[in-house]
Formats: C-alpha cells, structure tokens, sequence
C-alpha cells in the first residue's frame, strides 16, 4: 500500500470536523454504514457538513453527496440523525451519481 491513501490532517473529515466545531461552528457528520453492489466509497466514509451547506470529505458523490448535504443541513437544525438509503438500477446510475448501480445507506447525525 502507498503512503498516498493515507489522509492527513488537511484532508481527514475527521479532523476537518473536530477544528470546525472548535471554531464555533453546527457540524454534521455522515456516514456510509452499509453497501450493496458497486459502491463508488467504502463502509466508514465520512463527508462533515456545516450549518451553511459548506462541506469536506465524500459518501458517494454526484446527486447523492448533494441531497445528503441538504439532509444534514436539517439534521443540524433538528438534531434528529437519520439513516438515509440510496439505490438505483444500473440504466438509471449515472445520472444519480452512482456510476456502478448498487445500493448505499448513510447515518448522518449531528456532532456536539
């Protein structure tokens, strides 16, 4: 394995998430909990999402980061964490952003 796949400490949602909220800021983490089928990122993926829509990291990408960002925005204003499910049929994948088909769940919830 290579160094390179490696986040560090600019890079990991984590601690992206971690200096967000010590700047004061609402933060919501997502979570990719399970994958069916070809899933563009793996089990334990995270994306960290603000109260103003800003976001780092990934779960999926295309349609499917986008609506998980809108959901966290909520999340942020409700506190009630959700699991989210996406899924689509290969003919319909590309054009929601999941290229290889399958299925995807995320646990968004808020942090603090």
């Amino acid at each position: 394995m290579s160094d390179s796949i490696y986040l560090d400490e600019a890079r990991d949602p984590l601690i992206i998430a971690e200096a967000w909220m010590k700047d004061g800021k609402d933060v919501a983490i997502a979570t990719v909990v399970e994958t069916w089928g070809s899933a563009p990122r793996p089990v334990g993926s995270h994306l960290v999402i603000d109260a103003d829509g800003n976001f780092h990291g990934s779960v999926s990408g295309g349609c499917v980061e986008g609506a998980v960002v809108t959901e966290a925005v909520d999340i942020i204003g409700s506190g009630k964490a959700r699991m989210l499910e996406f899924g689509v049929a290969d003919e319909t994948a590309w054009q929601v952003g999941l290229s290889c088909g399958g299925r995807i769940k995320v646990y968004v919830e808020r942090l603090g």
